[in-house]
């Protein structure tokens, strides 16, 4: 469910579905393995993701304080409609760089 792929020095990690308790121990052990190889450089792409649940969103911010303690980012790319209001909704949009598409995400790295 859960594949990542390189752009570069950039982790960009892709699935599709739902982000909820029942698929987050997949994701989280494939993010963990992400941050823990150095300084993280990270973009989760939310294209085929449908939503967030409460233990999705936990998740996302868990990972985001990872790899802000390893000097890293943890950004989010291709966000629906929907999953961005439960990110506004909730207040956690503002603690992440928001891209349009995960090319656009990995680029701003390099700046």
């Amino acid at each position: 469910m859960w594949e990542k792929s390189r752009q570069g020095a950039i982790d960009v990690v892709s699935g599709d579905g739902a982000l909820t308790l029942d698929n987050c121990d997949s994701l989280r052990g494939l993010l963990e393995g992400c941050v823990n190889d150095g300084q993280p450089q990270l973009v989760l792409d939310c294209r085929q993701i449908a939503l967030f649940d409460s233990a999705g969103l936990e998740l996302l911010l868990d990972i985001r304080e990872s790899c802000a303690r390893r000097g890293g980012l943890f950004q989010l790319a291709g966000l629906n409609t929907l999953c961005l209001d439960i990110l506004q909704v909730t207040d956690i949009a503002s603690q992440f760089e928001l891209y349009d598409d995960s090319v656009a995400a990995a680029g701003s790295f390099a700046q």
